[in-house]
């Protein structure tokens, strides 16, 4: 589910934690109102304050300029020119902009910038090998696993990230491997075959 996304032990916040952070906050605040008056405030950072962070997106290092409220899609999209992972629901519940951090996917929306500092991002632009499509792009093509085409770079990164895991997934391993991401054409029988055929690719000599 699109849940399972985020318990991976890569830089975010997951569901989980989330909670369990509300649950600090609060007993927090309480320890909070038992120091002095004159105890240091916490720095907070000015609106419209940038910090430098420095990214690996598709084996090329980056530093990028951003607030500290920026998102990974947005530095990705709108700093360095990588349209392929799409803003849509930008909550963590369809997928298009899912990308690979250090091997995981991950949803760009729900991540910091500063988060992915020191890690590897792969988007679907660093699939391609030139101009040649990489083996599951290729097997998009082939098998038809798209139709309107605005959800398939989502689709695509998460076929990506399972075969990385598993080379040779069942059915029920690509249909795990696919679930967080929506496809609203309905289109998942081609992409089931899509990421079928990925992994004879990639098997077969591909990337």
């Amino acid at each position: 589910m699109a849940g399972g996304r985020e318990r991976h032990d890569t830089p975010g916040v997951s569901r989980r934690g989330f909670i369990t952070s509300m649950g600090a906050g609060v007993v927090g605040t309480a320890a909070l109102g038992a120091r002095s008056a004159d105890a240091a405030p916490t720095p907070v950072a000015a609106a419209g304050e940038t910090v430098t962070v420095g990214l690996e997106v598709n084996g090329i290092a980056r530093r990028v300029a951003v607030e500290p409220r920026t998102t990974l899609l947005d530095v990705l999209r709108g700093s360095l020119g990588l349209t392929g992972a799409k803003p849509a629901c930008e909550r963590g519940e369809c997928g298009a902009c899912t990308v690979l951090v250090n091997g995981e996917t991950r949803y760009a929306c729900m991540m910091l910038a500063l988060e992915a500092e020191g890690t590897q991002v792969t988007t679907v632009e660093g699939l391609l090998d030139g101009e040649t499509l990489g083996p599951v792009q290729q097997a998009f093509v082939e098998k038809d696993g798209f139709q309107c085409g605005f959800c398939t770079s989502g689709q695509v990164m998460a076929v990506e990230g399972l075969l990385r895991k598993h080379p040779d997934p069942g059915p029920e391993e690509i249909r795990e491997g696919v679930s967080g991401n929506l496809c609203r054409c309905g289109a998942y029988a081609h992409i089931f075959e899509s990421a079928k055929r990925a992994g004879e690719l990639k098997r077969g000599g591909g990337r």
